[in-house]
């Protein structure tokens, strides 16, 4: 078709105000006029596959009715950042490999499950770090692996890839060998699958962060928020912060990443003394 051909025109800072508001009020997520080029390419690419030419016609079919929220769960898609990898911040992760041998360490067998919270999970590399390092955990001191993550995220078609738990040989060969051995299969595709033993242990769930106080308040060992926070503003990251308190246990901890949220504090947290991780752990009843 001719229209898939030709260029888009540039948003104008109007436009641009309008599609940057819809975006912070539906996802929290605020950009910044450097952003502009990125916002565009996403939109415009959106538009070219319906045949739409205008950005501000679009913008009012996505914000018309139910049909206008069903194309946006499908643009959300482009417009959040989903690029991540395994083991993305080793120090992060050894911080939790290590609070939980600590805990099982004490509480042998553990009278209740660990749980663990990944945010913001996108395509599943994330969480599925995690169990494989819980297990390890568990396997270190040779108890039954009795843990569970759930995972959330707002992207509909990243949890999809989540959930398939397949990945290309690229993305597995940049994690130490002892993992991609002894969690992953290779399928006839050439391709990677985790096995099951860690995908059972991973529940994902669609969420959007802005409704953290609708989603069910379950208690949890340890929230790790990494690589998100820092796309909202600064009143907004401290009310999530806030709500990752009441779903924490007393003992249990949160991880954002570094250099995320600079300024907060909350009455039942500390601060963890650590220079390469950013960790707060609920006090004690």
């Amino acid at each position: 078709m001719v229209w898939s051909l030709q260029t888009s025109s540039e948003l104008t800072d109007q436009q641009f105000a309008q599609w940057s508001r819809l975006l912070e009020n539906r996802s929290g997520i605020c950009l910044s006029d450097q952003q502009r080029v990125f916002l565009q390419t996403q939109v415009s690419m959106r538009m070219r596959e319906l045949g739409e030419t205008d950005y501000s016609h679009y913008l009012d079919t996505v914000k018309d009715g139910v049909p206008g929220l069903m194309e946006w769960s499908v643009l959300i898609d482009r417009l959040v950042v989903k690029e991540t990898s395994f083991f993305r911040h080793i120090p992060s992760i050894d911080y939790i490999k290590n609070f939980v041998l600590r805990k099982l360490s004490h509480d042998l067998p553990p009278k209740e499950s660990i749980e663990l919270w990944s945010v913001g999970c996108s395509s599943g590399e994330e969480p599925y770090t995690l169990a494989m390092v819980l297990n390890d955990a568990f396997e270190f001191v040779k108890q039954q692996p009795y843990f569970g993550i759930t995972a959330t995220d707002i992207s509909r078609a990243a949890l999809s890839i989540a959930k398939a738990g397949t990945y290309n040989a690229r993305k597995i060969d940049m994690m130490e060998a002892h993992y991609s051995k002894r969690y992953f299969k290779r399928n006839d595709a050439d391709q990677f699958v985790v096995q099951s033993e860690i995908m059972d242990r991973v529940c994902f769930n669609q969420g959007n962060i802005l409704n953290i106080k609708d989603m069910p308040n379950m208690q949890m060992d340890i929230i790790f928020c990494q690589n998100m926070l820092v796309y909202f503003r600064r009143w907004l990251r401290h009310e999530i912060m806030n709500a990752f308190v009441q779903r924490l246990k007393p003992g249990g901890i949160l991880v954002v990443g570094l250099g995320e949220v600079v300024d907060w504090a909350h009455p039942k947290m500390q601060r963890m003394p650590a220079d390469d991780v950013q960790a707060y752990q609920r006090k004690q009843l």
